[in-house]
């Protein structure tokens, strides 16, 4: 492919991936006017969120299912469509029903261009460049998360909360038609359009009722036998989807990709990942909020240093990978968030703006330059024909590690200042608490630390490989040939 149309490409790809972040971001803060124009209660318009993340965790395996069927060309352009007509459609709802309708279609959209994105880059660009150009989609990711609060912000003050919805739909109907310009062929990696439908209803299924328990988990109206029912039915869907798996000849998962440590350690490692972010993110915002009685404007700008931190760091990632692949790269990333979490959880309730910021920085920083390596190292290794599998298989890990991260953290906190306060909840929060909040904090992020610790040794288990250099045109042979033993073994059914 021509270089121009190879950029072209990647610009589609960025900005399906801005599009999907910068909504994720703005709803976020939408979500008090939402429950006042609505006048529903809390647990009801939190799904405004949770569908969105629900329906990309449980459609992602499907759509890069059939991306390696049916071709990532077609997939990738109608989740533009998809997506900006659930923008409209979100923007015109009536009632809070209709609304998180929308918003699952908007999701849908968004986990097509999700599964099939990345694939799209591995295709179109050689693989001494991958690790930069996902670097820069990295960049994409943290733009998209940085200009959410301070554009949404803007919009619900100045005209609604109907807005921040709007300003998505032309981008995404402009860039849906470019799309067909730029995209290139795709070649089936299958002959057959078998699909795993079954398969595919008891991996929804399983999320489903996985991400009903753990978000429930502290919700005082929902009784402990419920909870353990919907645990049952959640494993015993997962148990039916893995026998599904082993039999079937064209697989929505191909299980044996988990042979391979680095494919292991990549996708566990993500989830992790993602986790430890969202716990911090969940929970950050009620510190500066209830504890340091910082204004909206400021508790988003201090909320920036995260994506800022990424912005930097991920293009710089992306270029180490490609001279020294992921492994080192990866593990000192999520060791410097774990160290991040640390220093977050020793904060006081009379920390400065700065103190909090320089941390949540570090944090930041060390997730990105974990994020690109750990994507192109699972990308650059896999066969070509799960790439779109392997691709949806990562983004799924992430958006399942920020259910966890946010079930993880609402449980720490919740049970920790209950039992500090005789049995109080964040909502009964009054000054006089401010040491139970505290502490509260600190034993969530000390349990999402740990939980960090895991994650990197499970990266540093991933061992090491031939740099991506060495798989390009024009090496040495012998090196192309050390490059090759060290690539993914499975080529053949």
């Amino acid at each position: 492919m021509p270089i121009d149309k190879k950029w072209s490409l990647f610009t589609v790809v960025s900005v399906g991936v801005f599009m999907a972040t910068l909504d994720s971001s703005m709803v976020n803060i939408a979500l008090p006017a939402i429950m006042h124009e609505f006048q529903s209660r809390l647990h009801t318009t939190e799904w405004v969120v949770l569908i969105y993340l629900l329906t990309i965790t449980a459609t992602l395996l499907l759509w890069g299912h059939l991306g390696d069927r049916i071709g990532k060309n077609k997939i990738y352009p109608r989740g533009l469509l998809l997506f900006a007509m659930g923008s409209l459609a979100c923007a015109m709802s009536h009632t809070l029903t209709g609304l998180i309708t929308a918003r699952c279609g908007q999701a849908l959209g968004a986990a097509m261009m999700m599964a099939t994105g990345p694939a799209l880059i591995k295709q179109t660009f050689p693989a001494n460049q991958l690790g930069r150009c996902l670097g820069l989609i990295g960049i994409a990711v943290s733009l998209g998360l940085m200009t959410g609060p301070t554009l949404g912000g803007i919009l619900i003050q100045f005209f609604s909360w109907r807005s921040i919805f709007l300003v998505t739909v032309p981008v995404g109907f402009l860039f849906f038609l470019l799309s067909r310009l730029v995209l290139p062929a795709t070649e089936r990696a299958r002959t057959s359009l078998h699909f795993d439908w079954l398969g595919g209803f008891f991996w929804s299924l399983a999320l489903l009722l996985f991400s009903l328990t753990i978000t429930h988990a502290t919700a005082t109206d929902w009784s402990a036998p419920l909870l353990g029912v919907l645990l049952i039915a959640a494993l015993a869907a997962l148990a039916a989807f893995i026998k599904i798996e082993t039999t079937t000849p064209q697989p929505l998962l191909p299980l044996h990709l988990f042979s391979q440590p680095f494919f292991t350690a990549a996708v566990s490692s993500a989830a992790i990942s993602f986790m430890i972010l969202f716990s911090v993110i969940m929970l950050t915002p009620f510190y500066l909020d209830r504890v340091l009685g910082l204004p909206s404007s400021r508790i988003g700008m201090i909320m920036m240093a995260i994506p800022l931190a990424a912005m930097v760091v991920a293009p710089i990632a992306g270029r180490l990978y490609d001279q020294m692949g992921a492994q080192l790269l990866s593990t000192a990333g999520l060791l410097l968030s774990t160290t991040g979490l640390l220093l977050l959880a020793s904060l006081t309730a009379t920390a400065s703006p700065p103190q909090i910021a320089w941390r949540l920085a570090l944090m930041g920083g060390g997730q990105a330059m974990f994020l690109s390596p750990n994507s192109a190292s699972l990308l650059g290794r896999v066969d070509k024909r799960y790439a779109s599998s392997s691709a949806a298989l990562l983004a799924t890990a992430r958006n399942l590690g920020m259910l966890l991260g946010i079930a993880q953290a609402g449980l720490a906190f919740s049970i920790t200042f209950s039992r500090a306060t005789g049995g109080l909840d964040m909502k009964d929060f009054t000054s006089h608490q401010s040491d139970a909040f505290m502490l509260a904090l600190a034993t969530a992020f000390r349990v999402a630390a740990a939980i960090g610790l895991l994650g990197a040794l499970i990266s540093w288990r991933r061992g090491k490989h031939p740099e991506p250099a060495a798989n390009q045109e024009g090496c040495p042979p012998e090196k192309r040939a050390a490059a090759k033993s060290g690539r993914d073994i499975h080529q053949g059914e």
